[in-house]
């Protein structure tokens, strides 16, 4: 059986990648599942599988080239059987090679940069970096320069090197206030784009809850006590109560597409994780089928591989249902913005001991606040509230998350 492998589309915005490594090669036996290949896209580097099983009989795009999403690169198919048209494929590709281009390169970018051979992730951080990329030798397919090319001459610039700065201009306003302008990385010119569509098109509405989290951390304590298997951290708890009131909340899984509400039979629930030049928002699938362990397990792996940029094709599974955590930075509670096309978007707060009234009497427990952003033209507050109340019960009576 013949079948074209094709650049995937990983993720909302994708339209283009770059194959940054092929780590199978022409002849070699692939099964469903291996890793062939290494694609580059604005945000992360992907490893992508093979979906069926064969020898990789043809590579039509080699590495270190930008092709649009969808475009076929490379084949697999049994080792005798007939390929047709992959001869025409490959010649017509050698003679337009203007068909597979570089990345493009932002507005304000240096006039001499395409004269540089080096990946879009290389050309963002050199950017934001304030470096001119033609001091910077490439260990790439063909001289190329590559993230590491990069972080490898960043780390031996002399720290008392000032980084160049725009000098600043003059405001066009009242006060003639001075300023200085910089450049949006890819990333971050993505999340403006997707965060303006999203407050512009989806009515947002929020619901705020309290919840007392005493007996959920007394419970993380004591299974993390036992040694067994990934340490369970707060986030993996709201992941576990998120799923199980999704179960119960179908509407609140869903979005708004063609003038319909799309309901989703799975819940796949992304976690926003901050890097250093933006945000991105890995996917854990299908969570209401795991049990909390194995959510620890596959969370913090999933984590480890958005932060080091090296995300598997998995990881970027259309969400539907999205948690953005900033207890970690002792922040009380937040609003945050629906990613779209999802309907919701639940914003935590940090853990914080609180004085509480409990049957007449003042006493400290420690509570956290929860915000859930919601789209209303999918749901309304009545909805939202009930989706609360039940979350929090989940974490107030946390066997429910592991039973």
């Amino acid at each position: 059986m013949v079948t074209e492998v094709v650049m995937p589309k990983m993720g909302y915005d994708m339209t283009e990648g770059t194959i940054v490594r092929w780590r199978k090669q022409e002849g070699d036996e692939v099964k469903r599942g291996d890793i062939i290949a290494e694609v580059e896209t604005t945000k992360v580097t992907v490893e992508v599988e093979a979906y069926s099983s064969g020898i990789l009989r043809k590579i039509l795009v080699p590495e270190g080239q930008t092709v649009p999403v969808g475009e076929v690169v490379a084949i697999i198919a049994d080792r005798d059987e007939p390929i047709p048209g992959v001869a025409e494929k490959a010649a017509a590709r050698e003679r337009a090679p203007q068909a597979v281009k570089e990345a493009p390169r932002p507005e304000g970018a240096d006039e001499e940069a395409p004269r540089v051979p080096a990946s879009p992730i290389a050309r963002r951080i050199a950017r934001e970096q304030g470096l001119d990329l033609r001091q910077v030798t490439g260990t790439g397919p063909g001289g190329r320069i590559i993230k590491e090319d990069v972080e490898a001459f960043l780390a031996k610039r002399p720290a008392e090197a000032p980084r160049p700065s725009p000098a600043p201009v003059a405001a066009a306003a009242p006060h003639d206030i001075p300023y200085e302008e910089r450049e949006l990385s890819r990333l971050r010119q993505t999340i403006a784009r997707r965060m303006a569509e999203s407050k512009r098109v989806a009515p947002h509405f929020y619901v705020t809850s309290e919840i007392d989290m005493t007996e959920a951390l007394k419970l993380r304590q004591g299974l993390n006590a036992l040694g067994e298997g990934a340490k369970i951290s707060v986030t993996d708890m709201l992941v576990k109560a998120a799923a199980k009131t999704l179960q119960e909340f179908p509407e609140v899984n869903a979005s708004f597409a063609d003038g319909k509400i799309r309901v989703y039979r799975r819940i796949n629930i992304g976690i926003a994780v901050a890097l250093d030049q933006g945000l991105v928002t890995p996917v854990l699938p299908d969570c209401d089928k795991k049990p909390l362990a194995q959510i620890a397990r596959e969370a913090k792996e999933l984590v480890e591989r958005a932060r080091t940029g090296r995300m598997r094709q998995e990881d970027l599974t259309p969400g539907t249902f999205t948690i953005s955590n900033l207890g970690m930075f002792d922040v009380d509670d937040f609003v945050a913005v629906i990613n779209p096309p999802e309907a919701a978007v639940l914003a935590v707060g940090s853990v914080i001991p609180r004085p509480v009234v409990v049957g007449g009497e003042v006493k400290v427990a420690d509570r956290m606040r929860v915000t859930l952003s919601a789209d209303h033209r999918v749901t309304d507050g009545a909805v939202a509230a009930r989706f609360l109340q039940r979350f929090k019960l989940f974490l107030e009576q946390p066997l429910h998350l592991v039973s």
